[in-house]
């Protein structure tokens, strides 16, 4: 345990989910205790929600001794006293803040607003913090009490389960993060790249030639790996420089295209190098899916596909690969997205260009069952657990499948698992026929072994391009691409989510810029992703 923590993590269940409409989102389960501090003798335990004067009465005795900096007296106030206490008696002794002053807002029903106020002093040093917060009153299930609902974020908006609060020297020297042409990324300009510049600063702050300061910080569970989240600078450290791979200019594109759709992440890489020029989320959690994300690639995995079949003998560009309305597979039936129609003398390129399901699905009876795996591993550098980004990745999955999913995997759904980082790797070492493993920061900063692949044969990358060509010209993704100039190419997915709109998927290249772009519940690949990625092309590197 670092220094400055005294048992003040909140215990708590992690487990991320993976696919379909969990994609890659943490859900944490918290081992509730029950109604706090019991009511005690005979009294009718009462029922219905709380009054006004029941909600004013928690507030203020929760408050009060908040301010008093008697945690477990505060956390008898809740619904759950086992967790609250070490993180509230945590705000006063960890996190050093004094002088606390709550003011509580109009209250709407039973949630209570309120302001808190208070000095942060730490080795002769003081600064004050100021934050809004809120609180929502309830009925204890068992006792009848009107308890505050436990939240970490009622004691500060970022704080989540299993977080504390911490204020000492800083774990990393801060760092003065710039982009290839050497201008400063802020988290303030780029909002997406504070969890990255956090990462940033935690594996190579020390390497940068900065020294620490202090800090208030979010310290989240070890077992996250999670690089610690600053609050409020108590003592400047002085920050040492790093050199990314990123462009402001493609990260502000890419900043301004996820704004437009919700769940939202995109990420755009150099295909000649590999190097990362944009990452980019639009996430509700805040969390860098982008690179971390797990979830059916839907129809951009075609890609790999294509390129299994056509490395395995079983057709060529302009080989048959039949598209007929429907496909069987093991008693399971395949169809395609609706208004395409079945064309039984199609050629590959076709059936790529226009995302036929039915003419891939139509090869598994031909193909092995990790034929797809060995060809991602071997050919696109995916599934080993090896990339070396410089910050966190999740680097594909695409599992040798028996059964239904054999079929459904060459589809990018079934088991087959992805991030936008992979997919923008994906097409780029399609384009180039060169698998180049994806970096932020450059190899020379710390020497790092980059994951390797074969990589594809000239052969097999020409007919990809030729076919990825098509579909950004004259196929499913040719109105999103209409406009852009140069060498380019893409492919559109989208992924079935059980009970929800599907995912919407989109790769694609314009000369030496690759990006893959993913929206949650976002329909057809070129009805959400499509544009996001066709912004950031269109700013180029």
């Amino acid at each position: 345990m670092r220094k400055g923590v005294k048992g003040a993590i909140i215990g708590s269940v992690f487990a991320v989910m993976v696919g379909g409409a969990g994609y890659g989102a943490f859900n944490i389960v918290s081992a509730l205790s029950g109604d706090g501090g019991g009511s005690g003798g005979t009294e009718t335990v009462k029922s219905g929600p709380p009054s006004e004067d029941e909600v004013a009465q928690t507030t203020r005795k929760f408050f009060a001794a908040w301010e008093k900096g008697q945690g477990q007296a505060a956390a008898s106030y809740t619904n759950n006293a086992g967790v609250a206490g070490p993180l509230l008696t945590a705000f006063g002794e960890d996190a050093h803040l004094t002088d606390v002053r709550i003011t509580p807002g109009a209250a709407k029903g039973a949630t209570v607003p309120f302001k808190v106020r208070a000095t942060v002093s730490y080795d002769g040093k003081s600064k004050p913090l100021a934050y809004d917060s809120r609180l929502t009153v309830v009925r204890g299930v068992t006792t009848g009490r009107a308890l505050v609902d436990w939240k970490p974020s009622v004691v500060h908006p970022a704080l989540k389960d299993g977080d504390t609060l911490v204020t000492e020297e800083a774990a990393s020297p801060p760092i003065e993060a710039v982009d290839r042409g050497g201008a400063v990324l802020s988290a303030e300009e780029y909002p997406s790249l504070g969890p990255i510049l956090d990462e940033l600063r935690k594996r190579y702050g020390d390497k940068a030639g900065g020294s620490p300061g202090v800090e208030l910080v979010v310290r989240h569970p070890e077992e996250t790996g999670a690089a610690d989240t600053s609050l409020l600078t108590l003592a400047e450290g002085r920050p040492g420089k790093l050199r990314t791979t990123l462009s402001a200019t493609a990260q502000a594109a890419a900043e301004k295209a996820v704004k437009q759709y919700p769940e939202s992440s995109v990420v755009a890489v150099k295909p000649s190098t590999g190097e990362v020029l944009a990452v980019a989320n639009n996430r509700a959690d805040g969390w860098n899916a982008a690179f971390l994300g797990q979830a059916a690639p839907g129809s951009t995995m075609k890609i790999v596909s294509a390129a299994t079949l056509i490395d395995n003998g079983l057709t060529s560009m302009n080989g048959p690969a039949p598209c007929p309305d429907t496909a069987v597979w093991q008693s399971q039936t395949f169809g395609n997205l609706t208004g395409l129609t079945a064309n039984e003398n199609a050629n590959l390129s076709e059936s790529f260009a226009r995302s036929c399901n039915t003419a891939f699905v139509k090869f598994a009876d031909d193909l092995e069952t990790d034929a797809l795996t060995r060809e991602a591993d071997e050919r696109f550098g995916l599934g080993r657990d090896d990339w070396q980004v410089g910050v966190p990745s999740f680097d594909g999955s695409v599992p040798a499948s028996g059964g239904p999913d054999h079929a459904a995997n060459l589809i990018g759904q079934g088991q087959v698992q992805m991030s936008p980082l992979n997919m923008a790797s994906v097409i780029a070492t399609a384009k180039t026929g060169t698998f180049r493993q994806p970096v932020i920061v450059p190899q020379s900063l710390d020497g790092r072994e980059l994951a390797t692949a074969r990589g594809l044969s000239p052969s097999t990358a020409e007919q990809l391009r030729a076919m990825m060509n098509r579909t950004a010209t004259s196929g499913t993704a040719a109105q999103v691409m209409a406009g852009l100039s140069g060498a380019i190419g893409a492919k559109t997915g989208s992924a079935e989510v059980d009970g929800a709109k599907a995912n919407s998927w989109f790769t694609g290249y314009r000369d030496d810029v690759a990006a893959a772009a993913m929206v949650q519940q976002g329909g057809r690949g070129g009805d959400a992703a499509g544009p996001i990625v066709a912004s950031v092309l269109r700013a180029g590197g």
